[in-house]
């Protein structure tokens, strides 16, 4: 769970890929089938990490680890083996 003074910025670019691994079992997740840009609800989602919606994504998103520990896309969950990434920050 988040730590209060864990700063939570505004907004995200979420990346949605096909995998988890390719053939061989190595983390690649493929090529982005979709970004959304999520901006902060002021809410808490289900998984008590901050909420962030847009462009037909709900996720809740660890701001510590940048990790999306919970999705939602068009108002259902992913594929079975689908994933999704908070994009790198732009430097």
């Amino acid at each position: 769970m988040p730590t209060p003074t864990t700063p939570q910025p505004d907004r995200y670019t979420v990346e949605i890929k096909p995998r988890a691994a390719d053939a061989a079992g190595h983390p690649d997740h493929g090529s982005t089938l979709r970004t959304a840009v999520v901006e902060a609800t002021g809410g808490t989602g289900a998984s008590g990490y901050p909420r962030y919606e847009g462009d037909g994504v709900a996720a809740d998103i660890d701001p510590r680890t940048r990790a999306v520990e919970a999705i939602t896309l068009d108002g259902a969950e992913l594929p079975y083996g689908w994933v999704a990434e908070v994009s790198p920050p732009e430097a």
